[in-house]
């Protein structure tokens, strides 16, 4: 897929057995976008997409969070919760990593073996 992902707004479309689910998304491909990712927040609108990362911690969050780590063809390949001050530990197929509010990737239908798809406003 050798896409170059960009910081800015776009749409999460998810294709599993509910349909298609779309959620408000926030690419952070920049160092610094990605360093930041969630950091001081306290509620999150939709999802965020660290792109590249393999890995994610919750050091210095505020809130739990739903992380889905994503192949090269945008499938995801392990969805975890995590309470802040975690380290969650580096997926080695993982290219992407998706966050968003703990417990509403199960109500979007993101599980295992789902595949997404992402457009840049």
């Amino acid at each position: 897929m050798g896409r170059r992902w960009r910081d800015g707004r776009g749409t999460l479309t998810i294709h599993g057995e509910r349909g298609e689910v779309s959620i408000p998304l926030e690419v952070a491909s920049s160092y610094r976008a990605r360093t930041k990712g969630l950091l001081g927040r306290d509620a999150v609108d939709g999802a965020l997409l660290l792109t590249p990362a393999g890995g994610v911690h919750t050091f210095r969050m505020r809130i739990p969070i739903d992380v889905a780590y994503l192949d090269r063809k945008l499938t995801v390949i392990a969805v975890r919760t995590m309470e802040p001050g975690r380290l969650g530990l580096p997926r080695l197929r993982s290219r992407h990593v998706l966050e968003a509010e703990a417990g509403v990737m199960a109500g979007w239908g993101v599980r295992v073996g789902v595949r997404v798809t992402m457009t840049a406003e």
